[in-house]
């Protein structure tokens, strides 16, 4: 969508108020000179011909348009006024005491931002991410429903089970690994379950989509449960496009109904239409962590819970799924950036839009201003600015509770600067959280992968050294390179290489690992 088009809600709402009474115009007047937001539309996709003071209005000239002196002004004055309005709107953004957000740090493919908003009284999303010194990269995205125990238990669980079993898999990642890790937190949370069902007995409601995406030299991998989604930009000539890299597992998608209605035939209430498209008329989402009433019939919740919440019929078997959906992708030179965000955002802004902004804004601080636009979008649906709804409470016990406003809103904006990582920057093992600020140590620190590539590179480098001085001096001849000659000038300079050598660069091992060019 042309960024224009987005002004389109805003200049109905502002344009008369903000740009005409500045002007001293009368409202007559201003009606007359622009009857809708189409007028400014037209304005912006004609190139002017030519400008005479004279001209008034709109003139027709065959397909082009001729824009008046005055048309002119008023446009730049709305333009320019929208801009100080968005920059407040980001100043809001951080005033705001329900949003938190990671300007930009750096990870060992690029950088990366983070930024969050919460509506719910207490904030149920989670996310995180990993970063390795070099080869991977981590990201999650866990939107929690009836309660903040599920997307906690993931946020401190899968990442954990994903470096085990990758430990277990020779210290490498692949679709499987990453699979078997949401498996496995998955069985991690139905003993949590089981284990607190009696002391917390609405604990078997409780549950979390689960975005989950690793960046394993090269490669994406991605395991997805709910409808939290991953965006990726493509740039090609400048121009770019979104791809959409997951399904919404959410039953208001007609493929997601008829996905269940095939996985449970002859089950009349699989779906129902409740405030939208639900399964058995309580939950959208189709494939889940936890919600443990809905995949384990001993679960069900008491008969003295809402009707609302209850099964309608019992069921032998889980009518919630949790086995992501998976996806691998190898990352190409025109795949810039990746976007993670739970639905929160996505009910607010479409994947184009939001590719757009991060494609023309600055990196520092983008995953705020996709945040922050949204929370603008959410106020104007309301009839309000946010600065006005930021000081509303969180949750939805009154109708002008934050949690009517919007969802909670979890980003995650991924720059994929180097399709391999670069040694030369030193990135250190870190971990990043949504929920809290700065940093703290990763797991990426204590496990294999990328201790494992460390010693390789040394090992490596030791026998590229053994290599050297053995086939490159002799007996009474010093194997010392000449004062200010650069290392990789060594093989033309001495004279000594045996035959074998000739013509293979011993060099070639420290080459590939640091890329080192002669000087």
């Amino acid at each position: 969508m042309n960024e224009y088009s987005k002004l389109l809600g805003e200049l109905d709402h502002i344009a008369k108020k903000m740009v005409f009474e500045s002007y001293g115009v009368d409202m007559k007047i201003c009606d007359s000179m622009i009857e809708s937001s189409n007028y400014i539309l037209r304005c912006l996709k004609y190139r002017p011909r030519e400008i005479d003071e004279n001209d008034i209005g709109l003139q027709p000239h065959s397909d082009l348009t001729i824009i008046s002196v005055s048309d002119l002004t008023i446009i730049s004055v709305v333009l320019q006024n929208l801009t100080l309005r968005r920059n407040d709107d980001l100043i809001a953004f951080d005033e705001d005491p329900y949003t938190r957000s990671i300007n930009l740090e750096r990870h060992c493919f690029g950088e990366f931002s983070m930024a969050n908003a919460q509506a719910n009284t207490i904030m149920e999303d989670q996310s995180q991410v990993e970063v390795a010194s070099h080869n991977a990269l981590y990201l999650g995205v866990y939107d929690g429903h009836g309660g903040v125990e599920a997307s906690l238990y993931v946020l401190n669980n899968l990442f954990n089970n994903l470096l085990r079993f990758a430990h277990e898999n020779d210290n490498a990642i692949t679709e499987a690994t990453l699979m078997n890790a949401v498996a496995d937190t998955e069985r991690g949370f139905f003993d949590y379950v089981l284990n607190n069902i009696v002391q917390i007995q609405t604990i078997g409601k409780v549950g979390s989509c689960c975005l989950a995406g690793v960046l394993w030299k090269g490669v994406l991998y991605i395991a997805n449960l709910g409808d939290s989604r991953a965006v990726i930009g493509s740039v090609v000539d400048k121009r770019v496009t979104a791809v959409k890299l997951t399904t919404d597992h959410n039953c208001n998608d007609p493929v997601i109904r008829e996905e269940l209605k095939s996985m449970h035939p002859g089950d009349d209430t699989i779906v129902m239409e409740k405030n939208g498209w639900r399964v058995k008329g309580i939950i959208m989402v189709s494939r889940s962590i936890g919600d443990t009433y809905l995949k384990r019939p001993p679960f069900l919740l008491p008969a003295s819970f809402p009707t609302y919440e209850k099964v309608p019929d019992p069921f032998e078997r889980g009518v919630v799924s949790a086995e992501p959906e998976m996806l691998t992708r190898v990352i190409e030179e025109t795949d810039k950036f990746l976007i993670f965000a739970s639905d929160g955002l996505w009910d607010l802004m479409s994947n184009d839009e939001a590719v757009q902004i991060v494609h023309k804004n600055p990196r520092n601080g983008i995953a705020k201003r996709l945040v922050t636009t949204a929370l603008v979008e959410a106020a104007r649906r309301r009839g309000t600015t946010y600065r006005v709804m930021k000081v509303a409470t969180p949750g939805k016990l009154t109708n002008v509770g934050r949690r009517t406003f919007h969802d909670d809103i979890s980003v995650i904006v991924v720059f994929l600067d180097n399709k391999t990582p670069l040694i030369k920057k030193h990135i250190h093992d870190l971990s990043y959280r949504g929920s809290t600020d700065g940093s703290q140590p990763s797991g990426f620190a204590l496990s294999a992968l990328t201790v494992a590539e460390s010693h390789s590179f040394t090992g490596d480098l030791k026998k590229s050294f053994k290599k050297r001085f053995k086939g490159s001096t002799s007996k009474g001849q010093s194997s010392r390179a000449p004062e200010g000659l650069h290392l990789l000038d060594m093989e033309e300079t001495s004279g000594n290489q045996t035959e074998s050598s000739k013509g293979k660069s011993l060099w070639d091992p420290l080459r590939k690992h640091l890329k080192w060019k002669k000087r």
